[in-house]
């Protein structure tokens, strides 16, 4: 793990938990393109640890992270578990063979928002975009009470 990099308020961060150099490559090309500035991690704890310690705006987590499966991977059953408050403002993707790229079932029974299969690699950016898209769409009204509901409290 590299060492701790500080976001500012106008930086986007994304977190990558991802064991195949390929797909970790082209994630972390995507998301430097695209303005986020990019955190790399290599285990689970050291995925929790950061999570914990920025609010991340993109996550993406390979199935078989850290040499795992989908249903023993201790990164994403932490991710299932968090309250929404915790991860409303971050997009989480899965990554994976077993995954049928922008499968909206697939997605919903892994609690995350969108998966892509390792073959669909090369439209992640596309895929990244219209998820974060679709998400900011679904949250509007609720930032937008949120945020009303602050300016009459101060």
């Amino acid at each position: 793990m590299e060492e701790f990099d500080f976001i500012g308020p106008n930086d986007k961060p994304a977190l990558l938990a991802i064991t195949s150099p390929e797909a970790l490559n082209a994630a972390k090309t995507v998301l430097v393109e695209m303005g986020y500035k990019v955190h790399v991690v290599e285990t689970h704890p050291q995925f929790e640890t950061r999570y914990n310690q920025v609010n991340y705006h993109v996550v993406i987590i390979e199935e078989n992270f850290a040499g795992g499966n989908v249903l023993e991977n201790p990164s994403l059953q932490m991710v299932q578990a968090l309250p929404m408050s915790q991860r409303r403002y971050a997009a989480f993707f899965l990554i994976g063979q077993t995954f049928e790229s922008l499968n909206t079932l697939q997605a919903f029974a892994q609690s995350v928002h969108c998966v892509l299969n390792f073959a669909e690699l090369p439209m992640l950016k596309e895929v990244v975009q219209k998820t974060i898209a679709e998400n900011d769409l679904f949250l509007s009204t609720f930032l937008e009470v949120q945020r009303r509901v602050y300016q009459k409290g101060a």
